[in-house]
């Protein structure tokens, strides 16, 4: 949308290493391997950002988080062995959607542009986007004062496609979607909302909840600025074997109660009443 800005170098980097993606991102590749294939060949090639705290990150180098507890689980379940690569966010998604990897073993939003290319396993949390605030920042207490402020958000992220929502929530109150920088981690975004280059950073409740948890004395978190939304696994577009694998995994560990306690262990909350699937 024409309110979107890039602004500085590694925005700019981050927009053209979405738009190179991109390219091929809705086209699967006929390399996408089959559930037959990766029995066949002995291993399935999953794909993580580990930089997006509580659902994967590094902790003295070691991968740590929701996702990769979840996946460990995964790998007692399976006939083969599961082998992973650690990538950048921005070529993730269209990664999978190409056969170059497997799985993406992440916190996807489920939205009706990734479907196009993608299929999704069952929700794994709710993940209902928020703004996040500068604790110390008096001069926003509710989603109206957000007008005309610059926002930080995640280059290629499900958040950043639906900031029209925010925008149509400040135009009912009379405001307009401010200046949108894009960044290539939320790690990022949050330094640069400490040092106020930005005013606000919108992400999932949870993890701007993990967030808050972690530095109390800097952030705080505002009101809600989407619908409903939830992240999930994904495959390439038509992987239905695969993709069956993976929901009978999901169904059998919220059956057995170990998905609701890795949501409580990670994410500070259960979620007993996903549904089985979303319809964005």
């Amino acid at each position: 949308m024409n309110s979107f800005k890039l602004s500085g170098t590694r925005s700019l980097l981050a927009a053209l290493a979405v738009a190179a993606a991109g390219l091929s991102f809705g086209h699967v590749s006929a390399h996408a391997a089959t559930l037959e294939e990766i029995k066949a060949r002995g291993y399935m090639i999953v794909a993580t950002e580990d930089d997006y705290k509580p659902f994967e990150y590094v902790v003295d180098g070691k991968p740590t988080g929701f996702d990769h507890e979840l996946l460990d689980k995964l790998r007692k379940t399976v006939p083969f062995e599961i082998r992973q690569e650690i990538i950048p966010w921005t070529g993730l998604l269209a990664g999978v959607s190409t056969g170059k990897y497997d799985v993406a073993v992440t916190a996807a939003m489920i939205t009706k542009e990734r479907v196009k290319s993608l299929d999704f396993t069952s929700p794994i949390a709710d993940a209902t986007h928020y703004y996040i605030i500068r604790k110390d920042d008096t001069s926003i207490k509710s989603v109206k004062d957000l007008s005309g402020k610059t926002v930080g958000v995640q280059a290629g992220s499900a958040l950043l496609e639906r900031l029209p929502e925010l925008e149509a929530m400040l135009a009912k109150t009379g405001g307009k979607l401010g200046k949108v920088v894009q960044y290539t981690s939320y790690p990022e975004a949050y330094q640069d909302l400490a040092l106020g280059r930005v005013d606000y950073v919108v992400n999932t409740i949870i993890n701007a909840q993990s967030l808050v948890k972690d530095k109390p004395e800097v952030f705080a978190i505002g009101e809600a600025v989407s619908g409903p939304s939830a992240p999930a696994w994904a495959v390439a577009k038509g992987n239905t074997e695969l993709l069956a694998l993976l929901n009978k995994f999901m169904a059998e560990e919220k059956a057995s109660g170990e998905l609701g306690k890795l949501q409580e262990k990670w994410l500070g909350q259960a979620f007993p009443n996903l549904p089985v699937s979303i319809t964005p």
